[in-house]
């Protein structure tokens, strides 16, 4: 007889980011009715208490949607570093409630990432000199240097680790970029690529305050290259933002979406009521 073998459950972790996993599900109510009130007590409990246990983890977010279409009754959203984590939490969701209770319908895995348009210290300082007249060197060159750069490194640490809101209002859905002939934007040169991008950047600041966006990479790892998620106070943001995306140029002709997902951030009991389990 063989020895059992040791299962290695080393921790997978990126160079640097986190994984994400969103997951939305239907609730099988006729399955559910099968249980008795103790055992739907108790499966409500198992399932806050993992939930709980989750969100106590390390560097771990665990976000809980009302999804609103009927596409999908119930969603999460998964932010951990390692993957051996993400792969085993996804899973526990999925049977929580207990088997056959959520049905998996949609599903998205990716990173989060930095941007490589993100404008670079010499882009900036070349820009004082011919923009503003500064001049290398000088106090107010140098202090204008310094808070960019602490303005870049807010903005990376937020791309790689960031801290997704309470707001209501939740938007999920894919992007490629399209590679078709005469409309290829791997074909583009670089710096065309990231002039185009920063005009698409500019549209996105301009709701700054009123729309969380968060852009995390799927390249590799699932249909299509990004996943793109959104946080805001109310539907209209969210539709404006979106509307007004789809006339930048960026959009325009190399956007290829995929489907979209809405749902509700709720707290686990408001989130049961809902799903009236």
């Amino acid at each position: 007889m063989q020895p059992d073998k040791q299962i290695d459950f080393s921790p997978l972790l990126p160079i640097e980011g986190v994984h994400v996993i969103h997951a939305f599900y239907r609730i099988e109510h006729g399955q559910w009715a099968l249980f008795g009130d103790a055992e739907q007590r108790k499966a409500k409990t198992r399932f806050s208490q993992l939930v709980q246990d989750v969100r106590a983890m390390p560097g771990t977010q665990l976000l809980t949607f009302s999804m609103v279409s009927p596409k999908a009754d119930f969603g999460i959203m998964l932010l951990t570093p390692d993957l051996q984590d993400a792969d085993r939490i996804s899973k526990q969701i999925g049977l929580a409630l207990g088997a056959d209770i959520l049905d998996p319908v949609y599903s998205w895995l990716s990173m989060t990432e930095r941007s490589e348009y993100t404008t670079s210290d010499e882009e900036f300082g070349k820009t004082l000199e011919t923009d503003e007249n500064l001049k290398a060197g000088t106090p107010e060159y140098e202090e204008r240097m310094e808070s960019f750069r602490e303005r870049m490194k807010k903005y990376g640490k937020d791309r790689l680790e960031p801290n997704m809101p309470d707001w209501p209002v939740f938007c999920f859905y894919p992007m490629s970029k399209r590679r078709l002939a005469g409309q290829n934007w791997y074909g583009l040169p670089f710096e065309t690529r990231k002039e185009l991008m920063a005009g698409h950047a500019k549209v996105g600041r301009t709701y700054a305050g009123r729309v969380r966006q968060l852009i995390t990479g799927s390249t590799g790892l699932d249909d299509q290259e990004w996943g793109v998620t959104l946080f805001a106070q109310s539907t209209s943001e969210i539709k404006s933002i979106v509307y007004e995306m789809r006339f930048d140029k960026v959009s325009v002709e190399y956007a290829e979406f995929g489907d979209f997902f809405i749902g509700i951030q709720l707290p686990l009991d408001a989130l049961f009521d809902r799903l009236e389990l």
